[in-house]
């Protein structure tokens, strides 16, 4: 198995998962999970989850907030992609998008505990290591492809690059 991203074919490479990330922005706060259940329980992240067959990615992020936090995002716009190969074999490309804001209130389910949080104190070192390469990027409005390996919750290796905002792609 790899030990450095250099060393995977990105243009080949076949995840396990799709799935989806979706932030939702209101003024200086972004709203943040507490994770109950699923890969990363525990952690702090942001609400989202498996692409179902027939739904395209945003599709996907919006129904995912809906049923985590019971609240429908709104002006939601894809800002980049992630692609994360563990050394077990599981590999996940995640697509990530924000919204401008959301209909209702966000309320805890038994998937996840919503948290509005400050933009200037996200709780990275209760988030996946990789968090605090892309959300900056995300915050400041552009766009950004990483692809990331990791060892259970180790990462091991990354690239985090900018890209054209929305314009980020598989692949490179």
């Amino acid at each position: 198995m790899a030990t450095r991203v250099s060393e995977i074919d990105w243009t080949t490479w076949k995840p396990t998962e799709k799935a989806t990330l979706l932030f939702v922005l209101r003024e200086e706060e972004i709203l943040l999970i507490h994770k109950k259940t699923g890969l990363g329980a525990g952690k702090i992240n942001g609400p989202g989850g498996h692409i179902e067959q027939g739904e395209t990615p945003m599709e996907g992020a919006i129904r995912e907030v809906e049923e985590e936090l019971c609240v429908t995002p709104t002006d939601v716009r894809q800002c980049g992609e992630l692609l994360f190969q563990f050394v077990d074999g599981f590999g996940m490309h995640g697509t990530v998008f924000t919204a401008r804001g959301c209909i209702g209130v966000p309320r805890e389910t038994r998937e996840a505990a919503p948290l509005w949080t400050s933009i200037h104190a996200i709780p990275y070192e209760r988030m996946w290591e990789d968090d605090r390469l892309w959300i900056p990027l995300m915050l400041k409005g552009k766009g950004f492809h990483g692809v990331f390996l990791f060892d259970g919750d180790t990462m091991l290796d990354h690239r985090v690059r900018e890209t054209p905002e929305g314009a980020a792609r598989a692949g490179n």
